[in-house]
């Protein structure tokens, strides 16, 4: 259960103090083990926060993990005693990551300071340790130029992972992984899908420049905006005319070769984007599948938006006993992973991650494929996607997939490492995505 404390009714929402206040309490909540997604959307539920104080705590707990390492470090520097409770450890690492970075944020050093102490008056569990927050914010200040050379003498200091992170990536990508990690802490493009069925990407691409917000395709059918923007704010969202999509999550339908008429299944399908792509691409009979009945909801909620149609159940990918016995001619397999592909998306999951998921995880994953495989027709095609850059899950998944089941192999993209170049050519901004194609051989 995320703990959640309404602040102080004198607290102002368009305040620099308030935003911190909520920023605080959700990066305790990851401390706490929870995903900062659920966190942030739990403040929100409870504290009825205006748009624009909802974007800036977002934006602060995001950039408060993308700093964490540093911000630990420091915080073992300046402080006798690791800071308690939680929610007083997240308001000042959440208050340095803006110190460390005072170019980037846009507040004066002294701002931070004087809002993170009222953050602190405003909140019942720190309103005794106002001073506390005070001194530790003033000497970092004085203190600056010798503590930050010190702090980024360990890796996690250095690097705003934990140091079994850094070392895997070592191990795999020996000449990449300074630049995954690189890529990992930046902020994402807002990519989007759009939908070939309404509109082509020429004609959506004169729609925003018509409003104003600069964008440049990206991919097929993907388009990327300047600036990331409220999803209410661009044109012909609500209509279905684009979905929000990662460049590299929309190779997965075109990789499937879908034809009018075939039947197809969507394992671990929420949020449905992928869904949603191949029912752009063809008239299809898709079942998505997930094992938790309020994320189909949200499939139901984005292909209503897009007015498209599949059958959803709710079910185990490991099981079979939602399937009718009627084989597929296309399985998407969208398996579960560790995500370590995704983090500039999900900063929170470098922190939430133990070094022994990757095994537990993959194994999950193993019995889901053999399950599936039993579903499809003869000749039919599977494609295995993971969000995940560790071989376990990819990889090596795939090659033992493919050993133990006599599968084809078919041409795929393998392992996309994650980049970070708004600047670069189309495909140079993206997540860290793999992808192995399957085919079954003919009866």
């Amino acid at each position: 259960m995320i703990q959640i404390s309404l602040l102080s009714p004198s607290a102002k929402a368009d305040s620099l103090a308030y935003q911190l206040a909520y920023a605080a309490q959700a990066v305790a909540a990851v401390r706490a083990g929870h995903a900062l997604p659920q966190a942030l959307a739990q403040i929100f539920a409870r504290s009825d926060a205006p748009a624009p104080a909802r974007g800036a705590i977002q934006d602060l707990s995001y950039r408060a993990m993308r700093r964490l390492g540093l911000t630990d470090a420091l915080l073992s520097l300046l402080a006798n005693k690791p800071p308690q409770p939680d929610v007083l450890h997240g308001l000042l690492v959440s208050a340095l990551a803006l110190l460390v970075e005072d170019d980037e944020a846009g507040y004066d050093s002294f701002t931070v300071v004087n809002q993170a102490v009222e953050a602190a008056a405003i909140s019942p569990e720190m309103s005794f340790a106002k001073g506390v927050v005070n001194a530790i914010l003033r000497r970092f200040l004085r203190e600056k130029a010798t503590l930050m050379p010190q702090a980024t003498k360990t890796p996690p200091g250095t690097w705003n992972y934990p140091t079994w992170w850094i070392d895997r990536l070592k191990a795999a990508y020996p000449e990449q992984w300074q630049a995954i990690l690189h890529a990992g802490n930046q902020a994402p493009p807002l990519t989007l899908r759009v939908n070939r069925r309404r509109a082509s990407v020429t004609e959506y691409l004169a729609e925003l420049q018509q409003a104003g917000i600069g964008a440049r395709q990206v991919g097929p059918y993907a388009v990327r905006l300047d600036q990331p923007t409220p999803v209410q704010q661009i044109p012909g969202f609500a209509a279905g005319l684009v979905s929000v999509q990662d460049a590299a999550a929309q190779l997965a339908a075109p990789l499937l070769d879908v034809a009018d008429g075939m039947r197809v299944l969507d394992a671990c399908a929420a949020p449905g984007g992928k869904a949603g792509h191949l029912l752009e691409l063809a008239d299809l009979d898709l079942l998505a599948l997930d094992h938790d009945s309020r994320r189909l909801q949200r499939i139901a909620e984005n292909l209503e938006r897009l007015h498209l149609r599949a059958s959803l159940v709710t079910g185990d990918a490991r099981q079979d006993d939602w399937w009718d016995g009627q084989p597929f001619d296309r399985i998407l397999a969208d398996v579960p992973c560790t995500a370590s592909g995704i983090v500039r998306r999900h900063p929170d999951i470098r922190w939430l991650r133990r070094k022994t998921d990757t095994a537990q995880l993959a194994t999950l994953s193993a019995q889901i494929l053999d399950k599936l495989w039993q579903m499809l027709r003869p000749n039919g095609k599977l494609l295995l996607v993971t969000c995940s850059l560790w071989p376990q899950e990819s990889e090596q998944q795939a090659i033992a997939f493919a050993q133990k089941h006599n599968a084809i192999r078919l041409p795929a993209p393998g392992q996309l490492l994650p980049t970070a170049d708004a600047e670069a050519e189309a495909d140079a901004d993206h997540d860290g995505l793999f992808y192995a194609l399957f085919q079954k051989p003919g009866a």
